[in-house]
């Protein structure tokens, strides 16, 4: 009897006994309508231009669980065209949402889209943005949490209540005002205000709390940097933070009395309400900067009685304490968590490495136009979609991959060329990167569609023989990470998601102009398996409008 035969024979027998077979129904969905308007609102005490998503600045929190699905129709009211980004979100065989310029047409003005996308094997503190030209300058950022499924154990007793803090710097300019100095080929400059959740308070006794707390209670705080120019420090008055995640993955639970969060950052820290019953300052400043940028919020104790102090604690000095704090974070291998690779995620140090690259980030000021590189060139964006052109088959038309070679060119200088950045890397080959800085400012880099092992940062210049400093047992896995003045970092990753993923600098100003990248993981095989079709709804723009599209996968 054939093999198909048995299996029918014994599938009837099974439907005749009675056997219910279970199903296994899909995950649940969260649906959002947004509504994107310009609205005129004063952060900094300025009135200026800022994004609304609702009418609400910042935007509204999304609160997902594992594997969500999140189906948000975006309706774009503004004059310009418009995407979002979800940070930190790997959009797993799914790159046709990541809404970046190399992989998404814009939603024209006055017209809406529908982003849907699921937040796969991940938990942790996250953040979506506008993605387009300075548009993230004038707002349109919020929080995205992912909790852990209910089945899945916590490595700490659930909190009283879960607080999001969207911190970063702010100007007072108008992202289009910005974006022209830039195109000018001119600096922004300084910003000139720190904001947390949009707002500084006065400290006159007339602010609102931000949030409260019941004395005696435990609360979770998400601390995310969500500015454009400058590192920050967060700090609660009077209070400590036991930092419980970063950015998707548990961590090793120590105590800090500040913490420095990187631009693109995101930590979760617990905050106990075990002081006396008033009001207490939630500290964010700027770091490493000559004049110092300070944003306050009131947290405010549940029946408390009195002001916050006006002495605010003191924020560290230099970037060798800011090194020290990274050095003591320590991914929690007894935790349990959603991944997208458990197998193999805790040896990651055994791992035989195939490829190492070395990025050197540059400036140049060539006849008085300022633009950022890596290796050499500086990445421009094309006006069709990379991530479109390539699935059409006519990427050629538009760049060519490995524009940089994988070590920079010795003689690097500050020349710079001009051309779409596009590397390649071979589907589930295991990647050392390596994030060098000669500049005098601090960078910070981050990668769509991938966690990646911070493995180490160190003063200097990076060889191989450094890699025996490196930390191969619990290094955290994150997608963002700094790297301080004449220094390097290294990360380790598998390239295991198929797609086209921005890797790119956190720094807006060298963004803009040209400081990223783009990553073509292809499938060698056309499948299902590996990579989700383009969505029936994808908008389409450039030159593969009227183009017939690729058979689907299978």
């Amino acid at each position: 009897m054939g093999g198909v035969t048995r299996i029918s024979v014994m599938l009837l027998v099974c439907l005749l006994a009675g056997v219910v077979f279970p199903t296994r129904a899909e995950d649940p969905y969260l649906y959002f309508t947004w509504n994107i308007t310009y609205g005129t609102l004063a952060p900094a005490g300025v009135p200026q231009q800022v994004i609304l998503i609702n009418g609400e600045f910042p935007g509204p929190n999304i609160n997902s669980t594992s594997n969500n699905n999140v189906v948000i129709n975006v309706f774009n009211n503004l004059d310009e065209p418009f995407l979002f980004h979800w940070a930190g979100i790997q959009q797993r065989k799914n790159s046709w949402m990541d809404g970046v310029a190399g992989t998404n047409c814009p939603i024209q003005p006055g017209t809406n889209y529908t982003y849907k996308f699921q937040v796969k094997d991940q938990i942790g503190s996250f953040f979506y943005y506008p993605s387009l030209g300075m548009h993230r300058a004038a707002g349109g950022f919020g929080g995205l949490r992912i909790n852990s499924r209910l089945l899945i154990p916590v490595p700490y007793a659930d909190p009283e209540d879960d607080y999001t803090l969207l911190a970063g710097d702010w100007y007072t300019k108008s992202h289009s005002t910005l974006a022209k100095l830039l195109d000018s080929g001119r600096a922004l400059g300084r910003p000139q205000a720190l904001l947390i959740n949009g707002q500084n308070a006065k400290g006159d006794g007339t602010d609102n709390p931000l949030f409260t707390m019941l004395p005696g209670k435990t609360y979770k705080y998400r601390l995310c940097n969500v500015g454009l120019k400058n590192s920050v420090n967060f700090r609660f008055q009077n209070h400590q933070m036991k930092l419980v995640e970063m950015e998707g993955s548990h961590t090793v639970q120590n105590v800090y009395d500040s913490l420095d969060v990187h631009l693109g950052q995101c930590f979760g820290v617990l905050v106990t309400a075990d002081q006396e019953p008033k009001d207490y300052y939630v500290v964010v400043s700027s770091r490493f900067t000559k004049t110092t940028l300070t944003g306050k919020g009131i947290i405010r104790y549940v029946n408390g009685k009195g002001p916050a102090a006006p002495e605010i604690p003191e924020a560290p000095v230099g970037w060798a304490w800011s090194l020290n704090q990274f050095r003591s974070f320590r991914w929690n291998l007894t935790a349990s968590a959603a991944r997208p690779n458990p197998q193999g995620s805790y040896h990651y140090g055994q791992i035989n490495i195939t490829r190492t690259l070395k990025f050197v980030n540059t400036v140049s000021r060539d006849n008085g136009k300022l633009r950022y590189a890596i290796n050499g060139v500086s990445h421009v964006d094309t006006e069709t979609p990379l991530k479109l052109a390539e699935y059409f088959g006519i990427g050629d038309k538009f760049f060519k991959y490995d524009t940089i070679p994988d070590e920079p060119p010795a003689n690097l200088g500050t020349a710079v060329t001009l051309a779409p950045n596009v590397l390649k890397f071979e589907y589930r080959t295991f990647i050392e990167i390596i994030l060098e800085n000669p500049e005098k400012s601090v960078q910070s880099y981050n990668l769509n569609g991938y966690s990646f092992f911070a493995v180490a940062i160190e003063p200097g210049t990076w060889t191989p023989e450094k890699r025996k400093n490196y930390n191969l047992l619990d290094a955290v896995s994150r997608h963002t990470i700094q790297v301080f003045p004449k220094s390097w970092a290294a990360i380790m990753l598998t390239f295991d998601n198929v797609g086209m993923w921005n890797l790119r600098s956190e720094i807006a100003e060298n963004r803009y102009l040209g400081q990223q990248l783009y990553i073509s993981v292809p499938t060698p095989e056309r499948s299902l398996r590996d990579e989700y079709n383009i969505p029936l709804n994808a908008l389409l723009c450039g030159a593969v409008v009227g183009l017939p599209k690729p058979a689907p996968y299978w």
